[in-house]
């Protein structure tokens, strides 16, 4: 087990011990009692730390890029209408999620909404929250920490620069786990969503399936059902936690973005280990309904209630200021 998944592990068997906590939407950890700054001074704060960190971890979760349009989870918002709206009216789905766990009468009508769900997110433009947060990190040492599938930061950044350690939709693997392979799927779902037209199933001979064994092939995501924790799942720790450890004794700075009261397990909380422990390490969290910071670290932390596409924004404008203002500073001299 590598570093960083020994810290998840941890994490999750403290949820697992405090479930009703959690999903009251509270922690066991206890929070500072430290009034938080105004909201102008912490988006100066969190340009200042950028600037000043040596290297920057992101833990990227859903509430980012809910933040920038990608709110089609779990309510049948605008977007979710837009994508699903045939689905929707057909079944009465409120979400994404809602379709996933439906009971379909046919394995054709089923792998016709999986194939909208995964078209959607694999063809999705890089919503602007992670534009912004690019331009953030421009120049500066970073890695990319991910629960979300989407494949958000993958339009953005190499392989080698992004632990996505709950899958990808780009990817099948064998629904049984027959073997430790992962396969191509945005030609399939292509090929699929094409076929389906203005219908709601695909058909029989564009279902995929395992070249091994037979069974369906299904996304390589943690969630739906049995999540392949073979090689490349080992990789998306191994990249994290490399990271950290080579950077560990250096100004680290953590910034924390949309993780909600299900998952704390895979990046909030180690992410205040690690502030906790590494000497120099820093650490920001911005999240639309929590403001969480533990006691712990409440000098070398900042938690941000608020929309993290406008926080971003604002971050970015002020960035933009520090570097103009130091370029200035450099003529001057």
């Amino acid at each position: 087990m590598t570093f960083y998944e020994d810290l998840v592990t941890q994490a999750q068997f403290n949820y697992s011990g405090h479930y009703g906590v959690y999903a009251s939407g509270r922690t066991v950890v206890k929070l500072t009692d430290n009034e938080a700054k105004s909201y102008d001074e912490q988006v100066k704060e969190f340009a200042r730390q950028v600037k000043e960190a040596e290297c920057v971890v992101v833990g990227g979760a859903s509430g980012l890029s809910a933040a920038g349009g990608g709110d089609f989870y779990y309510a049948a918002t605008p977007s979710y209408m837009e994508h699903f709206g045939k689905f929707a009216k057909k079944y009465g789905f409120q979400g994404a999620f809602s379709g996933m766990m439906h009971s379909y009468k046919t394995r054709e009508e089923f792998w016709g909404y999986l194939a909208t769900f995964l078209h959607t997110t694999q063809h999705a433009p890089v919503r602007k929250p992670y534009v912004d947060l690019d331009t953030i990190l421009k120049n500066k040492d970073f890695h990319i920490l991910t629960t979300n599938q989407d494949t958000q930061f993958m339009r953005l950044y190499p392989e080698a620069q992004v632990s996505e350690i709950q899958g990808d939709h780009r990817f099948f693997q064998c629904s049984r786990s027959c073997c430790d392979e992962t396969y191509d799927a945005v030609q399939p779902v292509e090929e699929m969503f094409q076929a389906m037209g203005e219908g709601t199933s695909i058909p029989t001979e564009l279902i995929p399936h395992c070249p091994h064994c037979g069974a369906e092939l299904f996304p390589w995501v943690r969630g739906y059902g049995n999540f392949l924790q073979g090689k490349k799942y080992e990789e998306q720790y191994k990249k994290i936690s490399d990271y950290i450890q080579k950077n560990g004794s250096k100004k680290i700075l953590f910034i924390e973005l949309g993780v909600g009261r299900m998952t704390p397990m895979f990046i909030q909380e180690p992410f205040w280990n690690l502030t906790m422990n590494l000497p120099d390490a820093r650490y920001i969290s911005v999240n639309a309904q929590y403001d969480f910071l533990p006691e712990q670290i409440e000098d070398k932390g900042m938690a941000i209630r608020g929309d993290i596409a406008r926080v971003l924004e604002d971050v970015k404008k002020k960035w933009r200021d520090l570097i103009k203002s130091l370029q200035l500073c450099h003529k001057s001299d």
